[in-house]
């Protein structure tokens, strides 16, 4: 019985250990990808960019192939070493990170974001695969809310610290450095928050990989068009789930990507002074609604409700709707902030739960590759048109910089009640769905 106890403590330290690792990177991750909302305006200013430019440098650049190679590096960590997947990963996006510092034109900034989104494609499918085999089912939900909660300290963080960093660079007017020779402010900020995720990729190869159960090996590996296929047998499930959260993904994006810009237009803050406000927000209130989230969606199941992922995130984009259509409109720095801190802490309270409804509603052989689609429609949709379709608006809908606010309010009231609806709709087939596997996995070990 000792040894049993035992050997059960030693499981469960290496399931939080390896999910603390998995978030570290995942903090990282956001850092690298999201420092850039902070150095809009130098950027512009340097190579001479409008705001649809700017908006693609943060979202289209890194979405393209952080969502098109999502699939086929989780046909491999369905299969092979994830760890070995990820530790590749944060090599190739922090030297690329650190690569944007070297851009001397749009075309260059453009690659190297490219870059980064190439890396960042190999962290989450696999890493959610193995936080699922990791823990038990009854804590899944609140351990891949506890994961996914690094997009809100990544961005914490990245706003913080590199809002006091990007104030500090810019009043130094660029620095000298041995080989590089002179560079501008906003390029050594690229090479301060690329280069530590070295580090990071070293800290990985210690994570104990777990078994896979019911894994299908080698030769047996499902192919693509299975995949579809798959998923092409439970359409209600599966398509409404990417759709709604897609949709509340480009709530999130579309917003974190222009609130700096926004409160600097609007308030005249400088990057020193709306970072750390930021920041600060997006830890507390962004962190917060992921756990609260997970927390909701674990009591829900816990009570035997089996659309309970769903049923959670509907409620969040219920109540996304009346906050993004005040913060365009609000005159006050004060009720601005209070607004964004509501807007972060609804628009993360999904997104444990969209991670946990996967991993529960697909067989464990397909899990990472399902987890990539899903991700692909999320990043395609809220990286890639999110900030894009509020720079269009801005820029030729509107006419007019200052307007911003409006613009963010225009999509993320129109995003969020069709993303709560098509949840709404995918409640009863996540139930069968859920029902279904859980009717498999009893067949499995009778």
């Amino acid at each position: 019985m000792r040894v049993n106890s035992s050997a059960s403590e030693n499981t469960e330290l290496q399931a939080w250990y390896g999910l603390g690792v998995l978030f570290i990177a995942y903090t990282v991750s956001f850092i690298d990808r999201t420092i850039l909302s902070l150095l809009v305006e130098p950027v512009k200013a340097a190579l001479s960019l409008s705001d649809t430019q700017v908006s693609l440098l943060h979202g289209l650049a890194f979405a393209v192939f952080y969502t098109f190679l999502g699939i086929p590096i989780a046909r491999l960590a369905d299969h092979y070493s994830r760890k070995r997947i990820i530790t590749v990963g944060i090599l190739v996006w922090s030297l690329m990170t650190a690569a944007c510092g070297l851009a001397g034109r749009f075309s260059t900034l453009f690659l190297a974001r490219v870059g980064v989104g190439v890396g960042e494609a190999a962290l989450s499918p696999a890493a959610y695969s193995l936080i699922t085999d990791l823990f038990p089912k009854k804590r899944l939900a609140l351990a891949l809310s506890l994961y996914s909660a690094g997009v809100y300290v990544g961005a914490g963080l990245a706003f913080i610290v590199g809002g006091l960093a990007v104030q500090a660079a810019l009043q130094s007017q660029g620095v000298t450095l041995p080989l590089l020779g002179r560079v501008e402010a906003w390029q050594l900020i690229f090479f301060i928050v690329g280069l530590p995720g070295l580090l990071v990729a070293l800290l990985v190869t210690t994570i104990k990989e777990p078994a896979r159960p019911n894994a299908v090996g080698g030769s047996k590996q499902a192919k693509l068009l299975d995949v579809f296929r798959f998923i092409s047998g439970e359409p209600k499930t599966f398509l409404l789930h990417f759709t709604g959260y897609s949709l509340l993904g480009l709530v999130f994006n579309a917003f974190i990507a222009w609130a700096p810009t926004f409160f600097i237009r609007a308030y005249g803050l400088t990057a020193g002074e709306v970072g750390p406000m930021l920041g600060t927000l997006i830890l507390v209130f962004g962190g917060a609604g992921m756990i609260a989230g997970g927390m909701h969606t674990d009591r829900l199941r816990q009570s035997g409700e089996k659309s309970a992922p769903f049923i959670s995130s509907r409620l969040a984009g219920i109540c996304l709707t009346p906050i993004c259509i005040a913060i365009g409109f609000s005159n006050s720095l004060l009720l601005s902030s209070v607004l964004f801190a509501a807007l972060l802490f609804f628009s993360a309270f999904p997104f444990g739960s969209a991670a946990s409804a996967l991993q529960i509603a697909a067989p464990p052989h397909l899990r990472a590759q399902i987890s990539a689609i899903y991700l692909f429609c999320l990043n395609l949709v809220g990286i890639g048109f999110g900030p894009t379709l509020v720079a269009l608006i801005t820029d030729y809908g509107l006419d007019d910089t200052a307007m911003v606010g409006v613009s963010l309010a225009i999509v993320g009231s129109i995003a969020a009640p069709l993303g709560a609806y098509a949840l709404h709709v995918g409640c009863s087939a996540l139930t069968a769905t859920t029902e279904l596997r859980e009717s498999e996995e009893q067949n499995t070990y009778a």
